[in-house]
Parts: structure tokens; sequence; C-alpha cells
């Protein structure tokens, strides 16, 4: 007798309060779960923009100017007498990189190739392995080019020569000491007949 009227009270109890659970239109589970999930959907659509059809607001690009463009930039028989800050190309002066696994030595010399400033990781003040680091390629070159701009010059062509860690450090050292580089000329030898590999370690 106990055990049914326990089993009735709690049906009586569910259904009184599946019914309170409908008049009063919410559920307990879960409901905010759904509920943040729809409203970062609505948000999420009305931050996308809108479709188009087919290419309508496509960008067109002419190919041509950017050839044009392009071509721009590798010289010509022109480039000599063309002016950069008013200085013909063939009159700027040239700043030669050479650079080593060991260590990067930056000269700085007038178009005629009469030097008139030279810097070395070494003279810098870096020691033994740490010549032959970027770091010390970037403190060489800001500390030269704060002397060419003393002399006057602002725009330099560059002729990077050689391998090394201290290659594009370099050139970046150069325009962080306000120097304005118009070209980089790579003249890195190359061999065309380089000697043979040792053969193969026999075991």
């Amino acid at each position: 007798m106990f055990m049914k009227t326990t089993v009735l009270a709690g049906i009586h109890f569910i259904k009184k309060c599946t019914a309170n659970a409908v008049s009063s239109r919410s559920s307990y589970i879960h409901t905010s779960a759904f509920l943040s999930k729809s409203e970062d959907r609505k948000e999420m659509l009305a931050s996308m923009p809108a479709k188009d059809e087919g290419t309508i607001g496509e960008k067109s690009v002419d190919i041509d100017t950017l050839l044009n463009r392009r071509a721009k930039s590798f010289p010509d028989a022109s480039t000599a007498t063309q002016l950069f800050n008013g200085i013909p190309f063939n009159e700027l002066p040239i700043c030669n990189i050479r650079v080593s696994p060991n260590n990067t030595i930056i000269s700085v010399t007038d178009y005629k190739g009469v030097p008139r400033l030279i810097r070395s990781c070494g003279v810098e003040g870096f020691k033994n392995t740490r010549k032959g680091t970027n770091i010390a390629a970037q403190a060489t070159a800001v500390s030269i080019s704060g002397k060419a701009v003393e002399l006057g010059w602002k725009t330099i062509r560059v002729k990077v020569r050689g391998l090394g860690p201290g290659r594009m450090s370099a050139i970046k050292g150069l325009q962080m000491g306000g120097l304005n580089i118009v070209s980089i000329t790579d003249n890195t030898p190359v061999s065309w007949n380089p000697p043979r590999p040792r053969k193969q370690r026999s075991l």
C-alpha cells in the first residue's frame, strides 16, 4: 500500500512539474546553451559580407600595368643617367659588403671606387665567434651608415659579396642607420668548375 502511494505521488509530482514547465514556456535543461548558440549564429551571420551574384564586386586587375610596373624595377640603358635624389645613378656612392662565415666587412666608396669608410665586426668590438653573427653585421652597418650620413651621403648603391649570416642583416642595418638604398647587387663569385668532392669513405 505504501509503495503504491509513493509511486502515485511521484507521478503526480512529475505531471505537475511538466505542466508548470509548459505554462511558463521554459525548460530547465540545456536552455542557456541553445539560446547562446543561436545568438552567436545570428551575430556571425550579421557580420558576414553580403553574397555576390557571379562576379559582381570582383576587383579587376590590369595585367599590362602590373608588368610595366615590374619592368621599371630592372636596369636598362637609361638607368645610368636616371636621377635618384638629384644624383645620377652612375655617380652614387657604393657600399661594398664582404660577408664570410667568420666576419663581415663593410666599406663605402665614392662612384670612382676610392674607399672613404671601412668598418668590420672586429673593429666594432665583437670578438672571436661573435664576429660572424648577424647581430654584429647589423651593428657594424648602423655604425658605418651614421658616418656616411655625416659625410653627406644619403642615397647609396649596395654590392654584396660572399655567403654568411650577415648578408641580409647588414643591408637592414644600413637602412636603420638612415641610408636610402637604391639598388642591391650580388657580386658573389660562382665557380663553373668547382673542385671535385672527396671520394666516399670506405668502411
